[in-house]
């Protein structure tokens, strides 16, 4: 069963690795919520601002996104990906967090 849920969704993603390479980590979530907690060196762009920030982002840079559960990253993945970035959905934060470690 394993080998044919990794054949579905791919190879699990080493975000540790993308991280240790440089990927940026960028937080979708609200500002409440970012300062309520977050991954350390994480960048909080609320998902209804992430189009009017895309001049802040670096095109040669990796990003990973993450939000509370993984829904408002997905979408966020989505907007970028479509603006010509590499990017990974990381899901929510604290399993993303954990990843990290």
């Amino acid at each position: 069963m394993g080998g044919l849920i990794q054949k579905l969704f791919g190879s699990k993603t080493d975000f540790k690795e993308l991280v240790e390479n440089g990927a940026v980590i960028i937080d979708v979530r609200s500002k409440k919520e970012f300062e309520s907690g977050h991954i350390k060196g994480a960048k909080n762009i609320p998902l209804n601002e992430l189009s009017s920030k895309l001049g802040s982002l670096k095109q040669d840079k990796t990003i990973i996104t993450c939000c509370a559960s993984g829904a408002r990253s997905g979408a966020a993945k989505g907007v970028l990906k479509s603006k010509g970035f590499n990017v990974y959905n990381g899901g929510g934060w604290k399993s993303l967090e954990r990843n990290l470690a």
